[in-house]
């Protein structure tokens, strides 16, 4: 038929027009992406063997992930510790906006996000997705506590009371997951409870404790359907349950998998023991963790969707003490590669992580070296679907999409807050970074529990020059008093404002006490 026929018809007219509705409609669902973020616990920046050319451990299938994605040498958790990071990765914002100045909630804590905050899986959901989430918590959930011990529950060895029978409130389901499977805390951290959609599978009626060294955890409540050394294998064959039941859907789907490992207690099954040949358990379960990455991606390209899922990979802070340092350095492996510290500290290997975004046939391979903050998935999965993001929410989100091929014309991280165990603050921009207290600002030395009259003495405030100092060896701060200066007032402007990106001023939530902001303005510049 021409189309001079089709203009005398009005009803043709009406039926090409609607034809191309709907299927614009279909076009616009169907470009979504599926997202999967898997979210490893404590692993260090020098234990990807893509990162890493002395590694001597193999990552064959993050390596593969980072192979067909973009690499970013110059990514950072929102803080060294894991509580914090999880909470800038599902709100966009930096986590030392909350209640939580310092530390990480124990495994009966409330929840740390607010009712009313908006998480990157309401933001999916609102836009036609569903979701899920599985594996480690650690944000805090209301328990039903019927009686509260001496300590507070925020407290790590605090021991309540809690009716296992009756829901949980404020979870998952609460921030935007159409489902969720998982336990509170760390897995080193009571009671040790699978919960799936609000509800706890089995009440607890034994207590446990893990074996000393690596292999440790809490004594505390432990339900008979689980097992410690089999939460890494049943979090990935739940999250591959959930892919092969939802690829190919008429919704896209969001899985936030965040692992409890290599996180302490450090147990690799036994197919993985002794598989680094390292003469240490870390070193296994480092393979193990690489090889759930494997059992994802597989999955995705049984089901035929590897081409239209989007996937990112990254660590909640750097590697911990816990993985034996000293003996890793024996053989050659440092998990922090050439930067100083590790988890918990202000330094580089407290919070500099690996971090790759792949998908496939759409991004082209590259690396990148633009700053990036874990803070920042929410403006990208936002910038993804081209979609606004309001003022009251994603406060400190930068979308980093423009680093790869796909079009994007959202304004990039210029600078990064940086935040240790103990709530210091560091600033960084450009190849700059001032550290606003002594030390380490963390675990390793010098910290705050050396000798007094050592730790006095220390500069309070360290200035180093990244970009030609990884180590972070050279204090700058005398030479350059300037960059101090400028820093400290952009940090204390960010931290006032609300938010880092443009927009209007925002509210921190209420904090009666907060140390570190005395400190910063003790700095007389």
């Amino acid at each position: 038929m021409s189309v001079a026929e089709i203009l005398r018809n009005p009803m043709l007219i009406l039926t090409v027009l609607f034809t191309v509705l709907v299927s614009c409609n279909k076009n616009e669902e169907t470009s979504k992406p599926n997202i999967i973020y898997i979210l490893a616990d404590d692993l260090g920046y020098g234990d990807v063997s893509i990162y890493n050319n002395n590694s001597k451990i193999q990552t064959p299938f993050i390596d593969e992930l980072a192979l067909n994605g973009v690499m970013y040498t110059d990514a950072h958790t929102s803080s060294a510790v894991c509580t914090p990071t999880r909470y800038s990765i599902l709100t966009g914002r930096y986590n030392w906006r909350t209640r939580l100045k310092q530390g990480v909630v124990s495994g009966y804590s409330k929840s740390l996000i607010k009712p009313n905050r908006i998480t990157v899986a309401d933001f999916l959901k609102d836009n036609g997705y569903n979701t899920a989430f599985i594996g480690k918590w650690h944000l805090g959930w209301d328990w039903s506590i019927t009686q509260t011990d001496s300590l507070d529950i925020d407290n790590l060895k605090a021991r309540p009371e809690v009716d296992f029978t009756k829901p949980i409130k404020n979870g998952p389901n609460t921030h935007g997951f159409d489902y969720s499977y998982g336990f509170c805390g760390s897995l080193d951290m009571p009671p040790y409870v699978w919960v799936e959609n609000d509800l706890p599978t089995s009440v607890p009626t034994g207590i446990t404790k893990g074996k000393s060294g690596q292999g440790t955890w809490r004594e505390g409540l432990t339900a008979d359907d689980f097992t410690h050394e089999q939460a890494l294998p049943e979090i990935t064959k739940r999250t591959v349950s959930y892919i092969n039941k939802n690829a190919n859907q008429k919704k896209p789907f969001f899985v936030y998998m965040p692992l409890p490992a290599p996180h302490t207690p450090i147990l690799p099954t036994e197919e993985f023991q002794g598989k680094s040949k390292l003469d240490n358990p870390y070193a296994d379960f480092v393979i193990m963790v690489d090889r759930v990455v494997g059992e994802v991606t597989k999955a995705l390209e049984a089901n035929g969707i590897s081409e239209n899922t989007l996937i990112v990979f990254t660590s909640d802070n750097g590697c911990s003490p816990a993985a034996n340092f000293k003996q890793l350095k024996s053989k050659g492996h440092n998990p922090s590669y050439d930067y100083r510290g590790f988890k918990s500290d202000i330094f580089e290997g407290g919070h500099r992580v690996p971090y790759i975004m792949a998908w496939k046939n759409k991004i082209k391979p590259s690396k990148s070296d633009q700053l990036v903050c874990t803070t920042d998935f929410f403006a990208t999965v936002a910038d993804v679907l081209g979609a606004d993001l309001a003022d009251n929410f994603a406060e400190d989100s930068f979308s980093h999409l423009s680093t790869t091929n796909l079009s994007s014309d959202a304004p990039k991280r210029e600078s990064i807050i940086h935040h240790s165990v103990r709530g210091e603050f560091a600033f960084r921009k450009g190849d700059w970074k001032a550290i606003f207290c002594a030390g380490s600002g963390g675990w390793s030395y010098p910290n705050i529990n050396i000798k007094k009259s050592v730790y006095d003495t220390l500069p309070t405030v360290q200035l180093y020059n990244i970009k030609n100092d990884v180590g972070e060896k050279y204090n700058l701060q005398v030479e350059h008093p300037e960059i101090i200066k400028e820093f400290k007032m952009d940090l204390l402007k960010i931290i006032n404002d609300g938010r880092s990106t443009e927009g209007v001023k925002q509210e921190n939530d209420e904090a009666p006490s907060w140390v570190q902001m005395g400190k910063l303005e003790e700095i007389g510049l």
